[in-house]
């Protein structure tokens, strides 16, 4: 079987299948696709199925020429039915893993696409998690659902971990050139896994000795980010009380060429991925009687920053205006979760935003990319020009997105004051209305 794969994936005859088509699945089917391997693409959702099959990207890390091109060639094609799972030789789960109501880990997705992977599970198949899950999860869970086909891990299929690494709107690091992490059930799965990646991505593979050393690497990755930004967002605070700029601090500290990786506060964390994790590895963790206290820890200050927020928003309307919150109208400047994206997933935004209004504060949003977001069943409708007029209306501007397309000293030149939660208004001469988290 080893052989048979590693033969088929030098000569472009494997049929890739990539299950989830959101901001992962989507630019691994393409690149999978432009590699030479045709690709199918498989999603419970027929609107984005459809998109696909007409050559209609909405994905930002994607480019739209790229998939058209892809699909009319007839290298990807998209479908509901994964029926056709039975045509594909390797396919690559990357579905969401999100938190319940309870903030325990969700992963009935990949439940839900497991079992319609083992319906259709053929020897001579691989099989990749790409979902950002807990340390286990590919060998207790996947495995048993995978071999209720009646195959056998490691002898009639290969099945892997490899976790995504997308970091939506870097103009650096895509899908293509990002190094690779491959935990295999088995070296002979590492082997033929990693080298289907290998022909590829430009970026090199790291093969991990487990599925489970793979995905605590990628547990570890987005905790080492959540745990130094709850850090300084704390010293943020600190600093405030203090009467220091931690912008300044920050700029000084990493002026030392070794020992030191700067990292900015904000207002909360979002995202698919570092407000998340977290909760996955504090969850297994209990399972061993284990309580990870520095991680709950900065948890607990990064979910408090949006109230923070609020606060010094509500001192800045006492203090330069003798305006109470109440009543105020708050101009919101970005929703997005961090800059020049579309997604608002887990924005701190919206938190901000939540927080104004339950203070009775009229709240008016404007981002160049969202000019909607949904919360609950409401639609919110965002303002669709920042112009002069809407600028002067409010009693306060909060930026809380740094999305560069937006002219701050325009911004600056008409607001009566400006909150500014990501230190974009940096480089302005003209600061007297302007106070910085």
């Amino acid at each position: 079987m080893k052989e048979n794969l590693l033969n088929k994936i030098q000569n472009k005859s494997i049929v890739a299948g990539v299950v989830g088509l959101g901001y992962v699945g989507l630019p691994l089917a393409v690149e999978k696709a432009k590699a030479g391997f045709r690709t199918i693409g498989f999603d419970v959702q027929k609107q984005k199925v459809d998109m696909v099959n007409a050559g209609h990207n909405y994905i930002g890390d994607v480019v739209d020429s790229d998939l058209s091109a892809l699909v009319a060639s007839g290298m990807l094609s998209a479908t509901t039915d994964f029926g056709f799972i039975k045509d594909v030789d390797f396919v690559a789960i990357c579905v969401p893993t999100p938190l319940d109501a309870h903030q325990q880990p969700d992963i009935s997705y990949v439940v839900s696409s497991a079992r319609s992977v083992a319906e259709y599970l053929h020897p001579g198949m691989m099989v990749v998690l790409e979902s950002t899950t807990y340390p286990g999860t590919t060998e207790e869970l996947l495995k048993p659902i995978l071999e209720s086909s009646g195959l056998r891990c490691g002898v009639d299929f290969y099945l892997g971990f490899s976790p995504e690494r997308v970091d939506p709107g870097n103009r650096l690091y895509k899908t293509k050139n990002t190094p690779k992490v491959v935990g295999g059930l088995g070296e002979d799965a590492s082997e033929v896994i990693s080298a289907m990646y290998e022909a590829v991505l430009e970026s090199p593979v790291f093969r991990a000795s487990s599925p489970a050393v793979a995905e605590m690497t990628k547990i570890l990755e987005n905790t080492y980010r959540n745990i130094n930004i709850g850090l300084i967002n704390e010293l943020a605070i600190l600093c405030n009380k203090i009467g220091i700029d931690i912008w300044e601090v920050i700029d000084a500290a990493k002026t030392k060429p070794f020992g030191f990786t700067p990292f900015y506060p904000g207002p909360g964390l979002g995202g698919h991925c570092i407000p998340l994790d977290p909760y996955y590895l504090s969850w297994k963790a209990r399972e061993y009687g284990f309580h990870t206290s520095m991680i709950e820890s900065s948890m607990m200050i990064n979910d408090r920053m949006p109230e923070y927020c609020v606060g010094r928003i509500s001192d800045m309307l006492n203090r330069r205006q003798a305006k109470a919150l109440n009543g105020a109208r708050v101009l919101v400047l970005g929703v997005a979760y961090k800059q020049d994206i579309d997604d608002y997933r887990e924005s701190p935004a919206i938190r901000v935003i939540d927080g104004l209004r339950k203070e009775g504060a009229e709240v008016i949003f404007y981002d160049p990319y969202i000019p909607r977001y949904r919360r609950g069943d409401v639609w919110y409708e965002g303002e669709g020009t920042l112009s002069k007029e809407l600028i002067e209306s409010a009693d306060i501007v909060v930026i809380t997105t740094a999305h560069t397309s937006v002219d701050y000293s325009f911004v600056q030149q008409h607001a009566k004051a400006i909150f500014d939660t990501k230190n974009v208004t940096r480089g302005l001469a003209s600061r007297h209305n302007i106070e910085v988290l």
